[in-house]
């Protein structure tokens, strides 16, 4: 089940670009537009994790934290464009997990995102087992069968799709795989990812030609099929 995460920002663009973004990465975003709104969508969501400014009207940041830390204990994640070391301290004392400041890179925030997530226990653990239709992966044994045949897959095209199997369904950017991609050497071309998945197509596919498993989603990456 996705995560759900509470944007709260008093910007419509930011809370817009948030949302879209963070939805593609898999998380179930909803959004508030100051710290009084956020405390009831809070009650009815009890998100996952929140995202949030500090400097809104109504009720600010810092208002949110203390009166929110009354209700429940959810990591957090301070947005703001304060620079000032105070604010920074005063934003970790009240609870805070961490501290983006603006601007900030999309691929950044959600980095930070899964890493609060992985400390504080919320954040799905990996299945050592994977199963879709003809498919399981295992990860411990990095063994991969298709109609109970093995099949001898590069390291990175395991990697790649233990990736998208793990979340089927979901439309990875090829920078995202590049990211995901452990151990492995890349010259930095997001284009790289193509080669990859061609070759495993050929190797898992009924008909890499007419793919049933991974699919393409065109101008953006690939995804795993999610019914077969």
């Amino acid at each position: 089940m996705a995560k759900t995460i509470l944007v709260v920002d008093d910007k419509e663009e930011l809370r817009v670009l948030l949302k879209s973004y963070l939805e593609q990465e898999g998380f179930h975003i909803v959004t508030a537009v100051n710290g009084r709104d956020a405390l009831f969508i809070a009650r009815q969501e009890k998100p996952d994790l929140i995202i949030l400014d500090l400097m809104m009207p109504e009720m600010g940041g810092y208002d949110f934290m203390r009166a929110h830390s009354r209700e429940a204990n959810t990591p957090t994640i301070i947005l703001t464009a304060k620079l000032e070391e105070n604010d920074k301290i005063l934003g970790l004392e009240l609870g805070a997990d961490d501290y983006v400041t603006k601007p900030f890179s999309m691929r950044e925030l959600t980095a930070r995102v899964r890493a609060v997530l992985r400390r504080v226990g919320k954040e799905d653990v990996e299945q050592d087992i994977l199963r879709a239709a003809d498919i399981v992966l295992d990860r411990n044994g990095r063994l991969v069968t298709v109609n109970n045949n093995t099949v001898d897959l590069t390291p990175s095209e395991f990697d790649l799709l233990a990736t998208l199997m793990s979340s089927p369904g979901r439309a990875f950017s090829r920078l995202d795989l590049l990211d995901r991609l452990q151990g492995t050497a890349f010259e930095g071309y997001e284009r790289t990812i193509d080669v990859h998945i061609r070759n495993l197509r050929t190797k898992i596919e009924p008909d890499p030609k007419n793919p049933r498993y991974v699919e393409t989603v065109y101008g953006f990456g690939y995804r795993f099929a999610n019914e077969n």
